[in-house]
């Protein structure tokens, strides 16, 4: 039988007109770019490449049943023939919310955009980290909900080894579950690391500041001692009054609008555009703050 089928084989082959000049050789190449295009822009590392893998697998059994049939091994034919029907059949019904999809994506406006978008999913799933604390932040402060979270991007010098590591994605609702009362996380420090929440429940070090008015609470001195031993700024929401105060460099300022908190929050995380060189360094904003220590009242 297996000779049967490499002699099937061979004299399909010679029975080929094998014309193969220049434009066809552009066609594969064509074709071969496509396909590859298309496998690692929707189909690699996902869920679908397991799919497509099955696929290829049932075309072969079809190129093999169509073989079976021309050497007269019809039953066997027959049979694979009908499997690979059966099958075909069957994944348009288990797919379909998946082909909807796919036709709906076709026939959006801009497909074509999207298609040769090589940055696609990290744009669109780009949190607006400052848009998710300012809404965090307004909650917080109207509920009076105690916070401190601490913005680092150098991760060599924290206190997260005694705090609980998370590596989530920055959210509204995650930093408001942390800091709920009930919540066993909310009495230490979120770090923030770029879009990720990498720890809570941090312990920071407290200032050891003589000067500082007794008025500062836990929460103050905790960001006013991590701001003077790191490059870090720590945000604080007061869980008395629901003042919103920022410590850079071991001082403390505090807002009173959530506009000119954004604006602070956008000079901090390096998202706002600067002229001059030296603040587009993360953190590095000596000259962006003139902030004294003046005992500000909770």
């Amino acid at each position: 039988m297996v000779n049967d089928i490499f002699a099937y084989i061979l004299k399909y082959i010679t029975s080929l007109e094998l014309t193969f000049n220049w434009v066809d050789f552009l066609q594969i190449a064509f074709l071969a770019a496509v396909l590859l295009f298309l496998y690692r822009k929707f189909i690699r590392n996902t869920s679908s490449e397991k799919f497509v893998k099955g696929l290829l697998i049932l075309v072969c059994v079809w190129v093999i049943s169509e073989i079976l049939l021309r050497i007269d091994l019809k039953i066997i034919g027959m049979f694979l023939k009908a499997i690979v029907t059966l099958v075909s059949l069957s994944l348009i019904v288990i797919f379909q919310p998946e082909l909807r999809r796919f036709l709906g994506f076709l026939g959006q406006v801009d497909f074509v955009s999207k298609l040769f978008n090589s940055n696609n999913n990290s744009k669109e799933q780009k949190i607006d980290v400052v848009k998710e604390l300012i809404e965090s932040v307004k909650f917080l402060s109207k509920s009076h909900t105690g916070a401190l979270i601490v913005f680092q991007s150098d991760l060599s010098n924290t206190y997260t080894d005694v705090g609980t590591i998370l590596n989530a994605d920055l959210s509204t609702e995650l930093i408001l579950t942390i800091f709920h009362p009930n919540t066993p996380l909310h009495d230490g420090a979120v770090v923030i690391n770029g879009d990720k929440i990498i720890s809570a429940g941090v312990l920071l070090p407290l200032t050891e500041d003589p000067k500082l008015s007794w008025k500062y609470g836990t929460r103050h001195r905790a960001a006013i001692g991590m701001s003077e031993v790191s490059d870090a700024a720590c945000l604080v929401v007061s869980e008395e009054t629901g003042d919103v105060s920022i410590a850079i460099d071991g001082s403390l300022k505090k807002y009173e609008d959530l506009v000119t908190l954004k604006s602070d929050l956008e000079n901090i995380l390096g998202y706002k555009e600067q002229a001059e060189e030296d603040k587009k360094t993360i953190f590095k904003i000596n000259n962006f703050m003139t902030i004294k220590k003046t005992p500000d009242k909770k």
